[in-house]
């Protein structure tokens, strides 16, 4: 049965009700219900469906999502977000005045790639015919960070060799319909050299969706469409490349059909912004899923000597007639074949998914057209923990053997290696990779753990190897993985294990950089103790691309972090094509950890150091922590990879905060040592050879009163409770990571939580963690409620703050006053009809 783009993000009940999908984990479900309705919301259980947009935005002391106050945002240096829009509120967006743009832009640009066909690992991929698009659901559409967390079970991809374009999904009609990325995605793409689009989402009527959103986006002034020039706004300033178009919402005609073509052919004239429309709108105006490029929806491609869109998405019901009619008709318009994705669901069930390859893909012949993914993280949702993640996205991508050379397999999933030659981003120098993976449970600088904390943040994930792992041995083939228990700098590093008993040479990169006189290798290795390291590094040159010449690496003079720099002067003049490494000798339990390789020229440049620190504004966290948002200006010279931000210890010491290639980066939290008045603060440059700057400083003041969460384990009442468990203490237990039972939850008609201080107490906020910050869909945070507050049980409730429309997960209310007994109050529980008021977390800040 096909399923269209809407479809496919059903609710789980129902759709486990037709047959259509399997029921997803618990992590898939808090995922993907959290993002973008219908077509990315196939986890939300029935109830959960996003409704229509407030009439008014949400107050403006809701923290998290674009609706928030941009002053208060600011000063309070809360949580930056992605942005969201509906095509109304787009209108009024400025970056200048937006608190959070600043840490959505990215600021690395869009590498060239190279595709030796010569060099690819499978016998039957192909290079330059057929392209791969993803869409990625990274999190949901609100609330999802600008720059990582301290989550270190995070979606990290590192699969770029084989996908052409990334769609960064979600969208919901409750949340916002325009989903921009956040910089993390951006730069983690551009370095891999892949384009990244954002997403508009119109959903069906079914799920919230109103043609006039849709009129809205096509709405004209004069010879301008504003919402297009927004989108191309949005684009340029955040630094991504377009955006994909999704209309499923009912209701249209053949003038509002029209009027889209002429927004999206407008759009493309404002800059470098593209589009890739989805086969859902017909020319008519209707849904009317086409699964092909047809006479109905052609003119969203291309209309006689205009061109519409960039690319177009077909929908999940095509054969082989249909790619073959599809491809015919692109070339009649003068459009390629390879500008369709024929697209392919793996959202519930993964590489379980089957497909009629031999129709994109047939053996032997040229691709038919390119391909489609929709929500490839199946491979981490469906994971139980970070190595079995990595397992699945390896059968994924590179098939059942981890090995792209060998995707022999009785499944019908062979992996994409099967199919896609590898591209590769390394052809500029200096290329460093520390092969750090985007997350981590420490962090290391220069060999040097500098944090303790777990952590993701794909700006600083190095290019991935091209070939994962593609090892070549006449015995027995040793094991490369990632390794996380160790890193050289990040969180991560390469491991070789295993009998060695033969020669092996590990494939890493394919490149395409030329060798000069000065021109450097550079590798820094562990062993287990000091002694040989059987490690040669190994380069091809294009002149001969499959041929290695090695250099050996000697021994270690101790068990940690060593470095070899190799003279590749004798070579100058040619261009190498690949870089591996390659074991000689025998041991019985081999084990080395390859913490850096760098190629590069002259010596390592180190940058100068960044200018003027600033602390845009604080956040009390805790009793003795704070976040908070900073500003620096960019290093005036040398090429920067990325900064560091570090706290100076009473020690002497220093404590890694993050880094980021961007000039602002947001601390989750700063921790107070003791009664320090005040924290030092440092920002390093690192450059892109990997030399370091000397810091910049500014200061943080703690403030001399101490604040707590005055609601943390005191006694708690309720108007009922939806079972035995979810009891009105779960509310303020300091906790809402214990599953989706740590919460309070009630279906009663008045719906209230009072909590009992113990004495009058002076307070400066409330704190209210609803559904979604305890992993629940978003459609069930609270909507509208208040909070009020009393000294005795025979006093009236005064009202400290009342909300309306909000869709936030945590929302923060400052006030000023004095009072022993708070109550949360629900008006509306959710964003749709569901009755349950779900609350993780009902905290009472002050002193």
């Amino acid at each position: 049965m096909r399923r269209p783009l809407h479809c496919l993000l059903a609710a789980a009940l129902s759709a486990t009700a037709l047959g259509l999908v399997a029921t997803p984990s618990a992590s898939a479900s808090a995922s993907a219900s959290a993002s973008a309705s219908p077509l990315s919301s196939m986890s939300a259980p029935t109830s959960a469906l996003p409704s229509a947009l407030p009439s008014a935005p949400p107050s403006d002391n809701v923290v998290g999502g674009a609706s928030r106050g941009a002053a208060a945002a600011a000063a309070t240096g809360t949580q930056p977000y992605a942005s969201y829009w509906h095509p109304s509120t787009i209108l009024n967006w400025d970056p200048a005045t937006d608190p959070d743009a600043p840490f959505n832009r990215s600021r690395v640009p869009l590498k060239a790639r190279v595709s030796d066909p010569a060099l690819k690992a499978n016998a039957n991929a192909r290079a330059g015919e057929g392209k791969v698009v993803s869409l990625v659901s990274f999190g949901p559409t609100s609330n999802n960070p600008s720059q990582g967390s301290v989550d270190p079970r995070y979606y990290a991809f590192g699969h770029w060799q084989y996908i052409d374009k990334l769609v960064f999904w979600g969208g919901s009609a409750s949340e916002g319909l325009i989903l921009a990325p956040n910089s993390t995605v951006i730069d983690a793409a551009h370095r891999n050299g892949v384009k990244v689009y954002g997403t508009v989402f119109f959903p069906p009527t079914a799920y919230g969706g109103q043609i006039q959103w849709v009129r809205d986006f096509t709405q004209k002034s004069g010879g301008r469409y504003p919402v297009a020039d927004k989108l191309a706004q949005v684009a340029q300033t955040y630094g991504f490349d377009g955006w994909f178009i999704n209309q499923e919402t009912a209701g249209g005609d053949s003038t509002l059909a029209t009027e889209m073509r002429n927004t999206l052919r407008y759009a493309r004239t404002l800059g470098p912004v593209e589009f890739m429309w989805y086969d859902a709108m017909t020319e008519s105006g209707s849904v009317s899923w086409q699964d092909a490029l047809t006479s109905a929806n052609d003119a969203f491609l291309q209309e006689g000597s205009q061109r519409t869109s960039d690319s177009m998405f077909l929908d999940f019901g095509w054969g082989s007639s249909q790619l073959t009619s599809s491809r015919t008709n692109a070339r009649n318009l003068g459009r390629s074949e390879y500008e369709l994705f024929a697209g392919i669901d793996t959202e519930a069930n993964g590489y379980n998914t089957g497909a009629p390859w031999s129709s994109v893909f047939p053996d032997g012949q040229p691709h038919t057209t390119s391909l489609g993914l929709y929500r490839p993280e199946w491979t981490h949702n469906s994971s139980t923990d970070r190595a079995d993640s990595y397992a699945r996205e390896a059968r994924y991508w590179d098939g059942a053997n981890g090995d792209p050379a060998d995707t022999t397999t009785s499944s019908s999933w062979k992996g994409l290696a099967h199919y896609i030659a590898e591209s590769s981003p390394v052809t500029a120098k200096p290329f460093v990779t520390s092969f750090d993976a985007g997350q981590g449970d420490f962090y290391h600088s220069a060999g040097v753990r500098v944090s303790s904390s777990g952590w993701n943040n794909l700006s600083l994930q190095d290019v991935p190897p091209t070939y994962r792992w593609r090892v070549e041995s006449s015995g027995t083939r040793l094991k490369a993985a990632y390794d996380f228990s160790d890193a050289y700098e990040g969180g991560s590093t390469l491991r070789l294990t295993g009998a060695l008993d033969a020669v092996n040479t590990v494939r890493l990169y394919q490149s395409r950089l030329p060798v000069a006189a000065d021109t450097k290798l550079s590798v820094v290795v562990k062993t287990p103790a000091a002694g040989p390291t059987r490690l040669r590094a190994a380069v091809s040159f294009t002149d001969s691309p499959t041929t290695f010449t090695t250099l050996d690496l000697g021994s270690t003079t101790t068990a940690g972090w060593e470095r070899r720099t190799l003279d590749l002067a004798p070579y100058a003049g040619r261009t190498i094509a690949q870089i591996g490494l390659q074991t000689t000798g025998t041991a019985a339990s081999y084990d080395i950890k390859v913490g850096q390789l760098a190629v590069y020229d002259g010596t390592v440049d180190a940058p100068s150091a960044p200018g003027a620190p600033t602390v845009l504004g604080t956040a009390d966290t805790g009793a003795a922590t704070n976040s908070l948002r900073m500003a620096w200006t960019a290093s005036a010279t040398g090429d920067v990879h990325h900064y560091e931000v570090y706290r100076r210890n009473p020690d002497g010491g220093r404590t890694f905060l993050g880094a980021t290639p961007n000039v602002n980066w947001f601390v989750p939290k700063l921790e107070r040592v003791g009664t320090e008045s005040t924290t030092t603060l440092d920002v390093e440059a690192v450059s892109t050879e990997f030399g370091r700057s000397a810091a910049a400083s500014t200061t943080v003041s703690w403030s001399a009163t101490t604040e707590s969460n005055l609601a943390l384990n005191r006694p708690a009442t309720a108007s009922g409770q939806c079972n035995t468990t979810e009891t009105p203490a779960k509310a303020v237990n300091g906790s809402v990571s214990g599953g989706n039972g740590d919460k309070w939850c009630t279906t009663t008609s008045a719906k209230w939580l009072e909590v009992d201080l113990g004495s009058s107490r002076a307070l400066n906020r409330f704190v209210v963690k609803h559904a979604a910050a305890g992993g629940e869909n978003a459609s069930w945070n609270t909507k509208d409620f208040r909070i009020e507050v009393r000294d005795s049980t025979t006093a009236a409730w005064t009202t400290a703050a009342n909300v309306t429309g909000n869709t936030a997960a945590t929302t923060t209310h400052p006030v000023s006053l004095s009072a022993r007994y708070v109550r949360l109050t629900v008006t509306q529980p959710t964003q749709t009809g569901d009755p349950a008021a779900r609350i993780y977390e009902f905290e009472a800040w002050g002193s």
